[in-house]
């Protein structure tokens, strides 16, 4: 080789030697190939080819792929990454990322999040601790009364805000209490800051399952909760509460926490406090009170409506339901006591029998009718502001009913004056004793209670309200309902059309009902069934007019399953009978009285007869004004269209009839003239008697009936002897009282007629009657011996006492006037499957009504109907 030989010229810059640096410094690894273009230098001097942008150009291409790694597709991603820079404050949905991956928040995205809301929470959780005041005690202690008003705007009574309400200090309250209430409520008392999460989760927990829990609010809540004397359920107040709660929890000591509560919470009986409390139960200060009395309270404060042995308000909070929970819950709370080691068992044993509690002084001011009345108005206050009984205890409401003070008097005067007349517990006590006397009377315009009869009162340890009592039979006071249905529905044999009261019904005793299939329905044995009237006596085929003015029960049995038994009870509930108190069974009893409404919706019901098929809901109370303002929905309700007009004055054209030739002609025999409608109603084993009728004025119902009020289960004993008569029916006693208030309280009232009713339906007479001419069924001579004559001799009428007259209104036999007769009713005898029903008659008479288009009729001899 020539010496002269020269070296390759560098390319300018370097870029060549600089590139093959780079590239012989980077880590070798798959796809490093790169390396292979760049010229390699030996001891003797590399050749290379002419200068140029070649070698930079190659360092260029290699330093890409080098600097890739392990593949091309990080290089890839990151070249992408690269070329999206996002300049958004939050990078969400993420840029750096492709597909479903965008939408997943980074560590960073979602650690910033919280604590921006736990910083959010927290700076707003101490503005609101730091603005709300700690609750007062004495001023959240004095409660208000509740003031009740006659319709005319006079005071009634005003109950509430009378009992001792001293606040005292927690060394006056004996730890007895304080251990009761602490295990019954809150546990955790005395280590939680004022709010218990862990208790509201396990309260949770254990409602889920089914168990006995404690509440998921802390005492503190508690108390924070009775400083608030509204019942607004808005976020905000509860959030006021939250806040304060934990106030309190951290800067309170428990002991004041424990004493607000128990000087605030409400026990009942009017007690805010556990003074008062202990006063109102145990007639003593809370120092002295015992362990048992003290968990008595303790379970008082679960609720006092349902927990209070005197009862409350609503059907589930009857004195013998409540005491029973209360008994229940007493031995929970000592049991508990024990269970978290606040009571030695030793000491639990001792206290097995439930604490002894004074007579309630509540009771005792809300004496005669008065305490009657203002739970029935508290209860349409409730339903109509949806507030809970303890709400409407802390009191502040003018509450101005319906009930007309003269009436209600009256209505009192008359059951009174009968029941005096009438019972003798001390000559007859095996049968005179416990008997019940129930009423109320309904505006026929508006639906408006105007007065009603609940019992002997409260102040007289009788509770239970039997004006508004379901559980008592109402007997053939049901049959216009049968009647009104088959009206509008028609039946089996009417093609659809509706059938009026001359259709033809057979009335024999002990006549098969067929089902609405034509076939015989069966009794337990499997036999027939036959149903049973109250008389033997054969009246053949006679019309429903006639059935309802004797009330025999055959037709009616039959005719519901002609009709159809839902197509009664449609009926029945547009007239404002509750379905809950309907026998729901679609047996021949159904038609004659098994089911249970309370006097208020029977006479509520009638009325609707009486207002041409316009029914309005009962009410009691017309203005509501809470701390000076008037709460709206107490205008009286919308009336609604229950029936045809024709219909309902049809009912009205029998049942005047019953009043004037059947089973109610006590009410005209005892000098009412104005024009009524009614039906008796007695039922199976003389259990309980009925009368509820109208005028256009008032429609008014009277249940008698016979029951131990100390009695766990509330059952009706029959009244067979009662009064020393054999049987009571509702044509006799209930129809005395029903007259003798009724003229009380119409008088000076204007004399009104019912409106004529319109002829109406098919005469569809039932399989078998005779054809369709004029049949008559002879009347039974004077002489003749009535086909059910008792076997032993009537009971002769009692003599005068004090110059009253020698025949007293609800004797049986005894008819003051000269037409002279019997009205000898008969009680219920149901066969198998069977039921109430039936009604009496007086002697042969035809008792024309003295209008147009109102039938006559003749009542036929002793002991021809059954219900009545």
């Amino acid at each position: 080789m020539s010496e002269h030989r020269r070296k390759p010229s560098q390319p300018e810059g370097g870029g060549g030697r600089a590139a093959a640096r780079r590239a012989a410094q980077q880590r070798p690894g798959r796809g490093a190939g790169p390396a292979r273009d760049v010229p390699t230098a030996s001891h003797s001097g590399p050749y290379a080819e002419p200068p140029g942008h070649a070698g930079r150009t190659g360092a260029r291409r290699s330093a890409p792929r080098g600097s890739g790694g392990r593949g091309r597709g990080a290089a890839g991603g990151a070249g992408r990454g690269a070329g999206r820079p996002d300049k958004r404050l939050i990078n969400y949905p993420r840029s750096d990322r492709d597909g479903w991956k965008r939408f997943l928040p980074s560590w960073k995205l979602v650690c910033g999040t919280a604590l921006g809301f736990f910083a959010v929470i927290t700076a707003g959780a101490g503005i609101g601790i730091a603005s709300v005041n700690k609750p007062d005690p004495n001023k959240a202690a004095q409660a208000q009364n509740n003031v009740f008003y006659w319709a005319d705007g006079t005071q009634m009574v005003a109950t509430g805000g009378s009992m001792n309400r001293q606040i005292v200090p927690i060394d006056k309250i004996p730890k007895s209490m304080q251990n009761a209430v602490i295990s019954a409520e809150n546990e955790s008392f005395e280590t939680d800051k004022g709010v218990d999460p862990m208790g509201i989760a396990r309260a949770v927990w254990n409602m889920a399952k089914g168990g006995s829990t404690q509440g998921g609010s802390t005492i503190t809540q508690q108390y924070v909760k009775n400083t608030y004397l509204d019942s607004d359920q808005t976020l905000k107040r509860k959030v006021t509460e939250l806040f304060i709660s934990i106030k309190l929890g951290v800067s309170e000591e428990k002991d004041t926490i424990l004493a607000g509560y128990l000087n605030t919470a409400y026990y009942g009986r009017d007690a805010y406090g556990i003074q008062a409390a202990a006063r109102a139960y145990f007639g003593k200060d809370c120092k002295d009170l015992t362990p048992s009395e003290s968990a008595f309270l303790a379970s008082v404060l679960k609720g006092p409506n349902l927990y209070n042995p005197d009862g409350g308000i609503g059907s589930a909070a009857t004195p013998e339901k409540n005491t029973e929970r209360a008994k229940e819950r007493w031995a929970w709370v000592l049991d508990r006591e024990v269970s978290v080691g606040r009571m030695q068992k030793s000491e639990r044993a001792q206290f097995t029998e439930f604490p002894k509690i004074i007579d309630s002084e509540q009771a005792r001011s809300l004496s005669g009718q008065t305490g009657y009345l203002v739970e029935t108005a508290k209860q349409y206050v409730m339903k109509v502001t949806n507030s809970t009984a303890d709400e409407m205890a802390r009191g502040g409401y003018q509450i101005k009913t319906t009930f007309q003070k003269p009436k209600v008097d009256a209505l009192v005067k008359a059951v009174e004056e009968t029941r005096n007349d009438f019972l003798d517990e001390k000559a007859r006590p095996e049968y005179d004793t416990f008997v019940q006397f129930g009423a109320a009377s309904v505006d026929v315009k508006t639906g408006a209670i105007v007065a009603l009869y609940g019992g002997p009162g409260m102040d007289k340890k009788y509770f239970s309200n039997n004006a508004n009592t379901i559980g008592v039979p109402v007997g053939s006071t049901w049959k216009p309902y049968v009647l009104a249905a088959a009206m509008e529905y028609g039946t089996q044999n009417s093609n659809g059309q509706g059938i009026s009261a001359d259709s033809k019904y057979n009335a024999n005793d002990l006549t098969v009902i067929n089902n609405r299939d034509g076939k015989p329905l069966r009794d337990a044995s499997g036999k027939p069934f036959k149903q049973k009237n109250e008389s033997t006596y054969p009246y053949g085929y006679v019309t429903l007019n006639e059935a309802m003015e004797k009330s025999i029960n055959v037709p009616f049995a039959q005719l519901v399953f002609d009709v159809g038994h839902n197509k009664v009870r449609e009926v029945a509930a547009s007239t404002g009978i509750l379905k809950d108190s309907m026998n729901p069974n679609n047996d021949a009893s159904f038609a004659l009285g098994t089911s249970t409404p309370s006097a208020i919706r029977m006479a509520d019901s009638y009325a609707t007869f009486a207002a041409s098929g316009t029914h309005r809901e009962p009410f009691s109370v017309t203005s509501v004004e809470k701390d000076g303002k008037e709460l709206p929905g107490f205008g009286a309700p919308k009336e609604q269209r229950a029936m045809d007009n024709a219909i309902a004055d049809n009912v009205t054209k029998v049942l005047e009839n019953v009043v004037d030739n059947g089973t109610g002609t006590k009410v005209r025999k005892l000098g009412f003239t104005r024009p009524a409608a009614g039906k008796t109603g007695t039922t199976d084993q003389n259990k309980s008697a009925w009368f509820v009728g109208y005028t256009p004025e008032l429609s008014t119902s009277v249940a008698l009936f016979r029951t131990d009020p100390n009695s766990a289960d509330k059952k009706l004993i029959s009244m067979n002897g009662v009064g020393g008569v054999d049987s009571i029916h509702g044509g006799d006693i209930p129809a005395a009282i029903w007259t003798e208030y009724m003229k009380e309280a119409l008088k000076g009232t204007p004399v009104k007629e019912f409106p004529e009713a319109d002829k109406i339906g098919v005469t569809a007479d039932a399989s078998g009657a005779p054809s369709p001419s004029p049949s008559f069924s002879p009347s039974p001579s004077p002489s003749m011996p009535s086909p059910s004559a008792s076997s032993s001799p009537p009971v002769s009428p009692s003599p005068s006492k004090g110059g009253k007259p020698t025949c007293k209104p609800w004797e049986l036999y005894c008819i003051p006037d000269s037409s002279g007769g019997n009205n000898n009713g008969g009680n219920t005898n149901g066969g198998p499957g069977g039921g109430p029903g039936g009604g009496s008659t007086g002697s042969p008479s035809s008792t024309p009504t003295g209008r147009p288009g109102r039938p006559g009729g003749t009542s036929w001899g002793t002991s021809m109907g059954t219900s009545g």
